[in-house]
């Protein structure tokens, strides 16, 4: 059975029980706090720290996880990285005090300390540019090192900012954007590849529902070329005839929820009746 390292807790924890959920993979632990449980009876799932889960799946305790790419990347740990699932959204910025004459890294004096809970990404970053800075590894909270006095500017994660700007820091430049990942044990074979690759197009199908609606609507055969217009759907709309309907013609399409009122809106000044909108759990190429 392939094993699975999710994070324990924290947002990201809960929107990977929703998205594998969607996908039929329901969580089902003894209790709150076990540490193991089945997705949906097909995978097992071990739950740790988001930042161990790149080295447990390096290692070969786990065939899979999922995590940030910001600690993927951090690990440097190889993994297979491969599927984006387009939450836990955020980036790693350099920032400095509000009141700092600094617009860009470049400008940043020899011996200045950036303190960190990203420690190799943030020397790969200075090392890039030639800039000698010292990077202060911190395990927490590192937005109050400069008022502390034990570093200058930091490097943090930040997903709208407001927590640095509380803090009287300023962004500079961003260093890394990050989600959540899939990733999988480099090798995988035979049964457990098959597995893995399975558990990909579970969860790649749940993503790309995610925005969708499907609708339904009979509509005038003789109107058809101007709903197809108005239904481009996936691969056009699919026809079909209505047994006694004479003029009318069924029609079903994947469409965009953004656009649903505008598409429905248009449908019905083309005469379409019996409109039904239903929502996509799940949706396969």
């Amino acid at each position: 059975m392939l094993r699975i390292a999710l994070p324990n807790k924290g947002r990201l924890a809960e929107d990977v029980r929703s998205v594998f959920a969607d996908a039929g993979l329901e969580i089902r632990a003894r209790g709150e706090r076990a540490l193991t449980a089945s997705l949906g009876g097909e995978f097992e799932a071990i739950f740790v720290r988001s930042q161990d889960i790149s080295e447990l799946v390096s290692d070969g305790v786990a065939d899979a996880g999922v995590t940030g790419f910001d600690l993927v990347r951090e690990s440097g740990r190889a993994v297979d990285v491969r599927l984006d699932l387009e939450f836990g959204r955020c980036r790693l910025v350099l920032a400095v005090r509000e009141d700092a004459h600094i617009d860009r890294a470049e400008q940043l004096a020899p011996g200045t300390r950036a303190a960190t809970v990203f420690p190799r990404l943030a020397q790969a970053f200075f090392a890039e540019r030639g800039l000698a800075v010292e990077v202060v590894p911190v395990s927490g909270a590192a937005e109050v090192a400069p008022h502390l006095g034990i570093a200058d500017v930091v490097v943090d994660l930040a997903t709208t900012g407001s927590t640095l700007r509380t803090n009287g820091l300023r962004e500079v430049c961003t260093l890394l954007e990050s989600t959540a990942r899939l990733i999988a044990r480099p090798g995988l074979e035979g049964a457990r590849a098959r597995a893995f690759a399975d558990l990909e197009d579970a969860l790649g199908s749940v993503l790309r529902a995610r925005g969708k609606r499907y609708l339904m609507a009979n509509v005038p055969r003789v109107r058809l070329d101007a709903v197809r217009e108005v239904l481009p759907g996936l691969n056009g709309p699919t026809v079909v005839e209505i047994h006694g309907a004479g003029p009318l013609v069924a029609v079903h399409a994947v469409v965009a929820e953004a656009s649903l009122y505008r598409t429905v809106a248009a449908l019905k000044s083309l005469g379409a009746e019996g409109i039904l909108v239903t929502r996509i759990e799940r949706l396969l190429p």
